[in-house]
């Protein structure tokens, strides 16, 4: 994610960078309070769930946790959303 917030700060100022990053926590939020808002995102236990115009965050639920697996540009080749690695902690 700071990789596109740096990549917003330069293209079109703290402003709309600041403005992105609030749309992103208020949507991870409603996640928290509702898990389930998310759509099935084709792959098994995975969904997502809409954050603006151009980016989705693909999340898993594992037991009580949201799992935030990729904020996901939706203008990009859909080819590297499946080869993309999941970083599990």
């Amino acid at each position: 994610m700071l990789q596109v917030l740096d990549y917003l700060k330069d293209e079109w100022g703290e402003r709309v960078a600041d403005e992105f990053l609030r749309i992103v926590y208020t949507r991870i939020h409603r996640l928290q309070m509702n898990p389930f808002i998310g759509a099935p995102a084709g792959v098994k236990t995975v969904r997502s769930l809409h954050v603006t115009k151009h980016n989705r965050i693909y999340y898993r639920i594992e037991g009580n946790k949201v799992v935030i697996l990729n904020l996901y540009d939706t203008r990009s080749n859909k080819k590297k959303l499946r080869k993309a690695p999941v970083k599990r902690q």
